[in-house]
């Protein structure tokens, strides 16, 4: 989608739909609003007091001009009540306003920058293309007929202020990265387990590498054997697709000895091994590779705003499939660490393929590590879908990843770090045992990957909860949600401010 800013007078600006906001109460149009409720012989106002629900959070309202302006259509936007307003909001909101107008036929939308009176407009802005990219995604890889509604092909934002042109569009520029790369794994989600295998991953993480200049080193099974990975090749060996360990970097500030890991869970079918998962809602087990995909996704918009930072991307990929040669419970297993594994449900998979990965992003040369993974379905018990749950082991790293969250938008709810709970993963015959039990599940899970961080500041993120929807809402759409994308975005362009 084409993006202009433009400084002018929103009645006379050409187009198919201008997106008008209107906070919940407010009667008198003003400022940009009472231009266009002018050019329209007062309907605006009209409406609003007739029907002040119009002005509630997420309604649209749907005028026809009649060629009184110059837009085909003015879609009221209701923003609640502007006391409550944010940024997350205001991103939510103009994916709404966005499918709005799509369902309208628009190709050409305009709308202003909401005040949301905790950023600055530029800001703003870039949620606004944020969310308007985000909330148009449609998977269509695998659809044969023609779409109900065309693309929306162009968005402008009409400004007051011409001197601000430069900023505007520089903001514009990165929301669209941001938004495009959040598509992007959102892509790599929704694709069935039988396109998006193990190789086909690190295919993606080739091309990414190759259009951005970034290293690339993939590690296949012969190569995980040399590097000891038992735990990694353990969930591995129950499938005919072979496994692979993507290593890609970013080296955006060459001299600095940091470098920070962003490891992501790439089990690309989960079906739980021998310890078969229920058939119902199997198929949404295509998404278990959601942080690796998050990771990717990161990568890509890292490798274009180029911020001054180092960052390896590890992505072990793998599926979990029950076989002949399929891991068994009560096997014994040996981590790329030298930790001893007691297998007690091979359904427990995630965090043996993180231990191995964690483990090989210090190898080379990781000083901080944050792991992304559809962990624990004991998450998403704990905190349902609206916030992913974040443990570590050093407080200020915590505060770098959840500060880049809060940033975006993205809900993180830390979970507690206390030795007691170390004891359920204790094995009486191994060092550690891969389940902990169902009481305080995401947190057993969580510190055990963990036990292979050591020292090393180290946060982890489970997304079981976040990284898929069953219904539009904002901007997230059914299917995958991207989750983390943004989040990983903003922290390396935080730390490469630094």
């Amino acid at each position: 989608m084409e993006l202009e800013v433009i400084a002018g007078s929103l009645p006379e600006i050409l187009c198919d739909s201008i997106i008008i906001h209107v906070s919940e109460g407010a009667m008198i149009p003003g400022g940009t609003t009472g231009a266009v409720d002018k050019a329209l012989s007062g309907h605006i106002s009209e409406i609003i007091r007739d029907m002040p629900e119009c002005g509630k959070y997420g309604e649209t309202t749907v005028i026809h001009t009649f060629g009184a302006i110059g837009a085909k259509h003015v879609i009221l936007l209701g923003l609640g009540k502007q006391s409550e307003l944010t940024l997350d909001k205001a991103r939510a909101l103009i994916a709404v306003g966005m499918r709005a107008a799509r369902k309208l036929r628009a190709k050409t939308v305009v709308t202003t920058v909401p005040d949301t009176g905790v950023a600055e407009d530029c800001q703003t802005a870039q949620a606004v293309v944020e969310g308007a990219i985000m909330g148009l995604y449609r998977f269509k890889h695998y659809k044969t007929g023609k779409e109900d509604s065309p693309a929306i092909e162009k968005l402008v934002i009409a400004i007051q202020d011409g001197t601000k042109i430069d900023e505007y569009n520089e903001a514009m520029r990165l929301g669209k990265i941001i938004a495009e790369s959040v598509n992007y794994a959102r892509d790599l989600v929704n694709h069935p387990a039988q396109y998006m295998t193990p190789a086909k991953m690190a295919w993606h993480a080739a091309e990414i590498a190759q259009k951005y200049g970034l290293e690339l080193s993939v590690l296949d099974k012969e190569d995980m054997e040399k590097q000891g990975m038992g735990a990694l090749l353990a969930v591995a060996q129950g499938s005919v697709a072979a496994p692979k360990l993507i290593a890609l970097k970013y080296a955006g500030a060459p001299a600095k000895p940091e470098v920070i890991a962003y490891v992501g869970k790439g089990i690309t079918f989960d079906s739980g091994g021998i310890s078969l998962k229920p058939s119902q809602n199997m198929d949404e087990m295509k998404g278990d590779m959601a942080g690796g995909g998050a990771v990717l996704g990161a990568m890509l918009a890292i490798a274009q705003i180029k911020p001054n930072i180092n960052i390896l991307a590890v992505v072990p990929c793998t599926e979990n499939m029950p076989s002949g040669t399929a891991y068994r419970p009560g096997d014994i297993i040996t981590s790329m660490s030298g930790k001893t594994i007691e297998v007690l449900n091979t359904d427990a998979e995630g965090r043996l393929i993180l231990a191995d990965a964690i483990t090989y992003a210090q190898k080379l040369g990781a000083t901080k590590l944050i792991d992304i993974a559809t962990l624990t379905g004991a998450c998403v018990v704990g905190l349902g879908s609206f916030y992913s749950g974040v443990i570590t082991n050093n407080r200020e790293w915590l505060a770098a990843v959840t500060t880049a969250a809060w940033q975006t938008g993205e809900k993180m709810w830390e979970l507690p770090n206390d030795e007691a709970y170390l004891e359920q993963i204790k094995s009486s015959i191994a060092d550690l045992k891969n389940s902990g039990g169902r009481p305080g599940g995401a947190i057993t899970a969580g510190l055990f990957i963990g036990q292979f961080a050591g020292e090393t500041p180290w946060v982890h993120v489970d997304i079981a909860g976040t990284s898929d929807t069953d219904k539009n809402k904002g901007y997230n759409l059914k299917g995958g949600t991207g989750a983390g994308v943004r989040t990983l975005i903003q922290l390396a362009a935080n730390l490469g401010r630094l």
